[in-house]
């Protein structure tokens, strides 16, 4: 018998060791790469754990009441948690985020939990987004906007629960993650070196301008508050920055690459984002002072939840001649009617 609810399976997620998928350099350094899977959390990704924070917060403070509607902008992920836990409590929600294609399967989960979706013109980006967002809870009462980019639950999360678990277990997007774990591992070892992963195609964080790409969940165009304020005042260029050692990146195609490197490999699907962390992870496990270190990668979602995305684009194609509409209900063509070996 238990009283937990959904809520409370959030966090303390697996920690698993990766081999298979090394270069043959990350192996002759006999470095150790770690995988905190995240996707295991109940909404299918790491951002469940700010979603119940932010809320649980807001309810503390009694700036979130019941009977109130929460409202928020997102890429996705945090929708999702946010939505989840809405349904669990018994509050009504609305998530905003593009009209995209490669959104399709948030919609759908968002709205399976319950949640109301109002989805913004694609060519006004994040700023229209959060424009249309701020306008709407301004205009309505009773909504509360939960601001997931400039909300302290965020990050402090990470603090008190993803960096002790990876301590604990190791050994050893918003940018909440890389603020929160990244400091409280930094306090627990001067030495540890928290590296933080955007596209190759928007480093913003390093001054360079903002370009499409197709790594959801990253790399949403403007420099995060949560790093800007690791150093007020210090421009974004190479180098670090707080308790961040270095800014890295993985291109958007690489970023599906060892996504599906890793599936391949280990057994581990993982979203778009996750590939880029893992390939930067490899490229740090390649340099000489890596020899013998720990890594740890974090994957911050199940590649389920992208087969509207490019991650997909190759298996659907092969899947959508492999099951043709309407199908061959002959009886008279022999019994194997599909090989994918011999796709």
């Amino acid at each position: 018998m238990t009283d937990m609810n959904i809520i409370d399976t959030i966090g303390n997620t697996p920690l698993v060791r990766v081999n298979r998928v090394l270069t043959p350099e990350a192996k002759a350094n006999n470095v150790r790469i770690l995988i905190k899977l995240e996707m295991q959390n109940p909404g299918g990704s790491i951002k469940d754990r700010i979603a119940k924070n932010m809320l649980e917060e807001a309810e503390r403070s009694g700036t979130l009441k019941p009977g109130m509607t929460v409202v928020e902008y997102t890429s996705g992920n945090t929708g999702i948690g946010i939505a989840m836990i809405c349904a669990a409590k018994g509050y009504k929600c609305i998530i905003c985020m593009p009209q995209l294609p490669p959104f399709e399967e948030r919609y759908i989960v968002c709205r399976m939990f319950g949640a109301d979706v109002h989805l913004t013109a694609p060519a006004l980006g994040m700023p229209g987004l959060k424009s249309y967002t701020e306008n709407l809870v301004e205009k309505n009462e009773g909504y509360f906007l939960v601001n997931q980019f400039f909300n302290e639950a965020n990050p402090s999360i990470h603090y008190t629960t993803t960096g002790p678990e990876i301590w604990e277990q190791s050994g050893v997007g918003t940018g909440g993650t890389a603020t929160g774990t990244g400091k409280f591992l930094c306090e627990k070892n001067p030495n540890c070196k928290v590296i933080c992963v955007e596209p190759t195609e928007s480093r913003v964080h390093l001054g360079a301008a903002h370009t499409p790409h197709t790594i959801l969940g990253i790399g949403a165009g403007v420099p995060t508050h949560f790093l800007t304020e690791l150093a007020p005042g210090q421009p974004f260029a190479e180098g670090s920055r707080g308790h961040v050692s270095e800014f890295l990146s993985a291109s958007s195609s690489e970023s599906i690459e060892w996504a599906t490197k890793l599936a391949k490999t280990e057994g581990i699907m993982v979203g778009p984002s996750s590939g880029a962390t893992l390939k930067v992870a490899m490229d740090l496990a390649e340099r000489p002072e890596a020899k013998g270190k720990t890594i740890v990668v974090i994957a911050a979602s199940h590649g389920i939840r992208y087969t509207a995305h490019p991650l997909w684009k190759e298996m659907k194609q092969e899947a959508k001649t492999a099951l043709p509409q309407p199908p061959n209900m002959s009886k008279d063509e022999g019994t194997l009617f599909w090989d994918s070996s011999k796709a």
